[in-house]
C-alpha cells in the first residue's frame, strides 16, 4: 500500500508532461476554441480504441454528441495553419526528445507512404504504383501518396523514429497552382523532401539524411547543394544505387587543343565492379539491425548524375549471396559509417505501421461536392480535371478539404509522438505500462501499443485524479455531465 501514493505521482507526472507540451502549442492557434479542439483530438487518438472517423474520438472520450459539428469545424478553421504547427512540433521534439546523434549530426529519415482511398470527391487521390515484393498489395492503386520525415530518437537499448511532419506531395499541384505563394508545394516530392530536411535543422542542427534509393536523383541532388549554401545547418544524405546505376571516373588530364576541358573520364557500371574488382574487397564484421553480419565492402569516390558530375561516396557490399550499393554525399564518412547509418532508416517503417494499426492516422474522411469526381480512366497526359475549376468559392471549398485531411495527419502525427516520448521517458518509472502479457515482452522500453492500451483502460482515472490540470478541464468542460459523476467514482 506505501508504494500506491507513489504510483499515482508518477500518473500525475505523465499526465503533466502530456499538458506540457500540448500547452507549448497554444500560440499556434488565433482562437482559443480552436487550440481546446486540438488538444481534445491529440489525446482522442491516443485513446480511441476503432479508427472509425472523428465519432470514435467522441465514444472514447464520453463527449457530449452536440460537439460533433464543432470538432468537424475545427480541421477546416483558419485560426490555425499547418506550418506553425510543424514549427511547434519541432521544438517541442528538441526539448523533451533524447534525439541521437551520430558522429555529431541527427539522423533524419524521409519516405514516401502510400494510402489507399477510393473516395471519389477527395483531393490529392490519384493512381499510384506500389513496388513491394507482399503479394497481397495490389500493383495499382487510388489513394495518397504522402512524403513523411522523422528523427530517430531514444536510449541505446531502443530507438524510435519520432514523426516530425506528413503532407501530401503528390496530386495536388493543381490545386496548389491556384496560389502563386505555394510554389514549393508543386516541386517533385523528392525535392521536397530536402526542403523538409532543412526546415528540420533550422531547429535540431546539421544532419544525416537516410533516404531510399529512388531518392537518388539529379533535382534531390541539385536542391541539397542549394541548401547546403543558403542555410546555417548542413544536410548529407545517406541512401543507396539502384543495380543498374552508372557512374564516371574523375577525367584525368586535360585535353589537347581548344575547347572546354572534360568533365568526366570513363564510365563506370556500378555493378560490374563486383566481378572486375573482387579481389579489392575487404571482409569485416559490423553490427546491421541489431545482429552482428560479416560483410565484404569495398569503397571508391566516383562522379555521378548525367550533366551534374557530382562527386559521391559509393560502398559496394556483398553480404552472402545479397549484393547492395550505398551512396553518401559526405566523403568524409567511413564505408562502415555509411552502411551503419543506412540500417537504421527502416525504423520510419515501424513508425509508419504503428502510424496505421494503433492510431489509426490516415483513416480520415474528408471530401467536398467542389471537387471534380475521381476518373479512374484517366491517361497520364490528359489535363488534370482541377484546371477547369476556377470558380473562387470552389476553390477555397477544396483547399480547406485540403487542409483538413493534412491537419488530421499532423495531429495524428504528434499523438504518435507524445506516446513514443511517454514510452521513452517513463518506462523506467511506471511498471504500470508493463501491465499487459506479451509472449516476448520489451525488458526496457515499451512499445507504442502498450502505452495507448494503458492509457484506454485508465484515462477516466487520470482525469479525476489530476482535475486541476489545464487539459483535463478543457476535455471535461466537453463531456457530458454523467461522464463528469463517473470520472469522480473512478478516482
Amino acid at each position: 500500500m506505501d508504494s500506491l501514493p507513489y504510483f499515482i505521482a508518477i500518473d500525475h507526472t505523465m499526465l503533466k508532461f502530456m499538458n506540457e507540451i500540448l500547452s507549448s502549442f497554444r500560440n499556434c492557434f488565433t482562437r482559443t476554441a480552436s487550440y481546446e479542439w486540438f488538444v481534445v483530438i491529440v489525446v482522442g487518438l491516443m485513446v480511441r480504441s476503432d479508427h472509425l472517423g472523428v465519432t470514435s474520438i467522441i465514444r472514447n472520450l464520453a463527449l457530449d454528441p452536440r460537439h460533433y459539428e464543432s470538432m468537424l469545424h475545427f480541421f477546416r478553421s483558419s485560426a490555425w495553419s499547418l506550418e506553425s504547427l510543424q514549427l511547434a512540433w519541432y521544438k517541442a521534439v528538441n526539448r523533451h526528445a533524447p534525439v541521437v546523434r551520430f558522429l555529431g549530426r541527427v539522423l533524419l529519415v524521409s519516405d514516401g507512404m502510400k494510402k489507399t482511398k477510393e473516395a471519389k470527391y477527395m483531393p490529392g487521390v490519384k493512381k499510384l504504383h506500389q513496388e513491394s515484393e507482399n503479394s497481397a498489395k495490389g500493383e495499382y492503386i487510388f489513394g495518397h501518396f504522402f512524403g513523411a520525415i522523422g528523427v530517430l530518437a531514444g536510449p541505446a537499448e531502443k530507438w524510435f523514429c519520432l514523426p516530425l511532419f506528413l503532407n501530401l506531395q503528390d496530386g495536388v499541384k493543381a490545386i496548389f497552382g491556384w496560389d502563386d505563394s505555394s510554389e514549393e508545394r508543386q516541386a517533385s516530392h523528392v525535392v521536397q523532401v530536402i526542403d523538409q530536411a532543412f526546415t528540420a535543422t533550422g531547429v535540431f542542427g546539421r544532419a544525416l539524411l537516410l533516404l531510399d534509393r529512388y531518392y537518388l536523383s539529379i533535382p534531390a541532388l541539385q536542391r541539397l547543394a542549394e541548401g547546403n549554401r543558403s542555410h546555417a545547418s548542413s544536410v548529407h544524405l545517406v541512401t543507396r544505387a539502384k543495380m543498374n546505376a552508372v557512374a564516371y571516373e574523375a577525367p584525368t588530364a586535360k585535353k589537347p587543343g581548344r575547347g572546354r576541358p572534360p568533365k568526366k573520364g570513363n564510365m563506370v557500371k556500378l555493378a560490374t565492379l563486383f566481378q572486375t574488382r573482387a579481389a579489392d574487397f575487404q571482409t569485416t564484421t559490423v553490427t546491421l539491425y541489431g545482429k552482428e553480419e560479416t560483410v565484404s565492402f569495398l569503397c571508391t569516390d566516383l562522379l555521378w548524375g548525367q550533366g551534374l558530375y557530382q562527386q559521391l561516396r559509393f560502398v559496394l557490399v556483398r553480404q552472402g549471396e545479397r549484393l547492395a550499393i550505398f551512396v553518401s554525399t559526405d566523403l568524409s564518412l567511413e564505408p562502415l559509417q555509411i552502411l551503419t547509418a543506412y540500417s537504421y532508416r527502416f525504423k520510419i517503417e515501424c513508425t509508419f505501421r504503428e502510424m496505421k494499426q494503433v492510431i489509426g492516422a490516415f483513416g480520415y474522411r474528408f471530401w467536398s461536392a467542389a471537387m471534380p469526381k475521381l476518373n479512374r480512366y484517366r491517361r497520364k497526359k490528359e489535363p488534370d480535371p482541377l484546371e477547369d475549376v476556377t470558380n473562387e468559392q470552389q476553390q477555397k471549398r477544396i483547399r480547406l478539404t485540403l487542409q483538413a485531411i493534412e491537419g488530421f495527419v499532423m495531429c495524428s502525427v504528434i499523438a504518435t509522438g507524445l506516446i513514443q516520448l511517454i514510452a521513452l521517458r517513463f518506462s523506467g518509472h511506471k511498471p504500470g505500462l508493463f501491465f499487459r502479457y506479451l509472449r516476448t515482452p520489451s525488458k526496457s522500453i515499451v512499445s507504442e501499443a502498450t502505452v495507448v492500451a494503458y492509457f484506454r483502460q485508465s484515462i477516466f482515472r487520470l482525469f479525476a485524479q489530476n482535475s486541476q490540470i489545464s487539459l483535463t478541464q478543457i476535455i471535461r468542460s466537453k463531456q457530458k455531465a454523467a461522464q463528469q459523476d463517473a470520472d469522480f467514482l473512478a478516482s
